[in-house]
């Protein structure tokens, strides 16, 4: 009887052990789970986590040898980032898209020079004996100072920054092993690296973005003009056409590779594309996403995509808009990357005021965006004053309005007033919108915590209709209003009209105004309340 118990006992303590070795492994099988190079598999990522949702604003340059195409030119039709495709135009340029000539005003094909080609040969000579290489071979990043990009980076309130990794002109911004354009051999630095160096210990996150995907297209021209030297179709690609909308193979392995790379060594927390990758083969664009999303979990870190078009489903990635945002608030967490000026140097630049870029931030966060600003540096890497001073105006409002934007959340509407957006979507920052002090947009840190920008600085009263007693959107009791960065004590009433603030005698900076409201907690009477012998 001993023994049975004894065998009872021991079977039960075994089965017990089991099944705490079964429920430890599949606790640790469900950690360990890994991504798998399917959209199904994907979705399951935390494409948003709260760090990035947090941040609300970052930084990245675009900067590299076509920087230098026009030092010594100042008209406005120059488009520097796309020079490696434009300076092949001596009898003019074809679409991209559908490779036929703009057509002149009785129909013909216009094959004017461009402007790019005229002014190349002007300043360097004929594409076919100074082509596109020849602005690499020239590139002398001599004013780069990762330790001063950063330190502005942080001063203006960015929370991640880094470099535009590789442009369409297949240039590699790091010591890179997979292509020997880069600028290292070319430039001497390795400025990824002392880029994250500088950026991660003033504690922002790194990012790092990439637009190689079209260098396919971006060297058609340079093949149909000439002089392409077999050898070096490792920066400009195998010769194709226009017509030619799928890479070869070898283009999408050496694609890859350098992506693969750039995540091994540098390990950034943001990978940014540019579009037309969604061209290329889906296999690849998995085999990417699975394999960084499964680095992260191996750096014990949540990093973020972010993409245009229809690159990656929007379940597995954050969706972006070129200078552009939506005209409504959206449920998933998305982004706008914006240029103050031109993407790339400019002599004669025309930068965007503070107010103005101060204004497009609210609007991005109260939507439920982040907004991802682009700083053009000169071609030797330094930064101009334009830009210096915009990102510094732009550090020091945050620095008193900055608990309104970071960590916040959308509210339960987005704003109210006359200016709107007319639609949402690319480019729509083309039209020049101007905020008024009856523009209102709202963002809260809690349920009982929100903010109300005023867009302006008020003349007279602020009135926020949108917290009328008549309109059931805010349906708990004021508690108290201060304006941020302000200790002047404010006069405030809440009527049929709307919530009524006094005007303070000052405010703490020149640009969009946040007020801090705080509402009373929302309660319940409990069972057995004085209301239950009134029934």
């Amino acid at each position: 009887m001993k023994l049975l118990k004894t065998i009872s006992i021991a079977f039960l303590c075994s089965l017990f052990s089991c099944q705490q070795t079964n429920t430890s492994q599949q606790a640790f099988e469900q950690k360990e789970e890994t991504f798998e190079e399917d959209w199904k598999s994907l979705a399951k990522a935390n494409k948003s986590p709260d760090w990035y949702r947090d941040a609300k604003f970052g930084i990245y340059t675009h900067w590299g040898p076509v920087s230098g195409a026009f030092v010594n030119m100042d008209k406005k039709e120059y488009l520097g980032g796309w020079h490696g495709m434009l300076m092949y135009g001596k009898n003019g340029l074809p679409n991209w898209k559908t490779g036929e000539y703009p057509k002149n005003k009785d129909g013909s094909p216009n094959h004017n020079p461009t402007s790019n080609y005229l002014h190349h040969v002007q300043q360097f000579g004929d594409p076919k004996e100074f082509g596109y290489k020849y602005l690499i071979e020239n590139f002398k990043p001599t004013g780069f100072d990762a330790e001063k990009w950063a330190a502005l980076f942080e001063k203006s309130g960015a929370k991640f920054a880094g470099p535009v990794a590789i442009h369409h002109d297949n240039f590699a911004m790091w010591d890179s092993k997979e292509t020997r354009w880069n600028s290292v051999n070319y430039g001497g630095v390795d400025i990824s690296k002392d880029l994250k160096e500088s950026v991660e210990k003033r504690g922002m996150k790194f990012i790092a973005s990439f637009h190689h995907a079209f260098t396919w297209k971006y060297f058609v021209p340079a093949h149909e003009y000439g002089g392409v030297d077999p050898k070096d179709y490792d920066l400009y690609t195998t010769p194709h056409g226009y017509d030619s909308d799928m890479p070869t193979e070898e283009y999408h392995q050496e694609w890859w590779a350098k992506l693969k790379e750039y995540i091994d060594i540098y390990q950034p927390d943001i990978i940014w594309f540019d579009w037309w990758l969604e061209n290329m083969d889906e296999k690849y664009r998995q085999k990417f996403l699975a394999y960084y999303y499964n680095k992260g979990k191996e750096w014990n870190k949540e990093v973020v995509v972010m993409f245009k078009e229809t690159t990656f489903p929007e379940a597995t990635a954050v969706r972006d808009y070129e200078r552009g945002r939506p005209n409504q608030p959206k449920d998933e967490a998305w982004v706008t990357d914006t240029s103050p000026g031109t993407w790339f140097y400019r002599s004669n630049a025309k930068f965007v005021e503070t107010n103005e870029l101060i204004d497009i931030l609210i609007d991005i966060v109260s939507k439920n965006g982040n907004m991802l600003l682009n700083v053009p540096p000169n071609p030797d890497g330094t930064i101009p004053p334009e830009m210096e001073n915009l990102l510094t105006n732009m550090g020091d409002w945050l620095a008193v309005n900055g608990e309104a934007i970071y960590g916040t959340r959308p509210w339960a509407i987005f704003g109210e007033g006359p200016t709107r957006i007319p639609s949402g979507g690319h480019k729509i920052e083309r039209e020049k919108i101007v905020y008024k002090e009856n523009d209102i947009r709202f963002t809260k840190k809690n349920n009982n915590e929100f903010y109300a920008f005023v867009m302006d600085t008020p003349k007279g009263d602020i009135v926020i209709e949108t917290l009328s007693t008549r309109y059931g959107i805010l349906n708990n009791d004021i508690e108290k209003i201060q304006l941020v960065g302000s200790t002047e004590p404010l006069k405030w009433e809440r009527t049929e009209n709307g919530l009524i603030i006094r005007r303070p005698v000052s405010f703490p900076t020149k640009y969009a105004h946040a007020f801090k409201i705080q509402c009373e907690g929302y309660k319940e009477t409990d069972i057995g309340g004085d209301l239950e012998q009134a029934l």
